[in-house]
């Protein structure tokens, strides 16, 4: 219940990502066209001027609004490379998440903070975070060395700013239920996900993010990663008991 309630605490911030605005008071603009009795012109200069003229900042108040239209970070590196993506974004803009994205694209800061007390109440394992991130820099760097296209050309650590990597890492991949068990097989499992969801963010554009297909991928592959760690220990230690014997 506490993983449910901060993942979508994480998941879907109230006001950080823009989903509320300030608009005026005014909800329309009637009167362009009035009977004879008032006239024409004195009913259509009453409407615009009471919209933009005489009405109050105090009159207006939050209102949600409907959608949100723009380039994400990971949509400019895309096309253009880092360059691109500081013209229109500072790395504290996302690295707190004030930016336009996918679901879980929000404050890297809070969300480690959340993963350290998953670690510290032992709701989540560390080992498939510190896996998982190593696999996603590793794969990071290896297309940075690659340079074939802009989004490759990307430093490894700015990788980082962009995207729900942190999210992923501590929110989903951690799941007790769908990932591997084993330590070692927890280990093989994160690693695999960071890179699985590296190569899919930089290479495959179907989709904004690789996260949580990578993520799915692995959960299919879990319980025979588990099943082969365990036959590895199981022999391993049979070997081991035959040598003293």
């Amino acid at each position: 219940a506490l993983l449910a309630r901060v993942f979508v605490f994480f998941a879907y911030p109230t006001t950080i990502s823009g989903d509320e605005v300030w608009v005026s008071g005014i909800e329309k603009i009637d009167g362009v066209y009035q009977g004879a009795m008032y006239g024409w012109a004195h009913g259509l200069f009453d409407s615009l001027f009471g919209a933009f003229g005489w009405a109050q900042f105090g009159d207006g108040g939050l209102a949600a609004i409907d959608g949100y239209s723009g380039a994400t970070p990971l949509a400019l590196a895309a096309k253009g490379g880092w360059q691109a993506v500081t013209e229109s974004y500072t790395n504290s803009q996302m690295l707190w998440g004030v930016i336009p994205g996918s679901i879980g694209e929000t404050s890297k800061p809070l969300i480690i903070a959340g993963a350290l007390y998953l670690i510290v109440t032992g709701v989540a394992s560390w080992r498939i975070m510190l896996s998982m991130l190593i696999g996603a820099i590793v794969t990071a760097m290896g297309f940075n060395a690659w340079g074939a296209t802009p989004f490759m050309e990307v430093p490894w650590l700015y990788q980082f700013y962009m995207g729900s990597f942190f999210f992923a890492m501590a929110f989903m991949a951690t799941d007790p239920v769908t990932a591997a068990s084993t330590p070692r097989g927890k280990l093989i499992y994160g690693f695999l996900a960071g890179m699985i969801g590296m190569i899919i963010r930089v290479i495959n554009p179907a989709y904004p993010e690789g996260w949580m297909l990578a993520i799915l991928f692995m959960n299919v592959f879990a319980p025979l990663i588990d099943h082969y760690v365990l036959q590895a220990n199981m022999s391993r230690r049979a070997k081991r008991a035959k040598a003293v014997a």
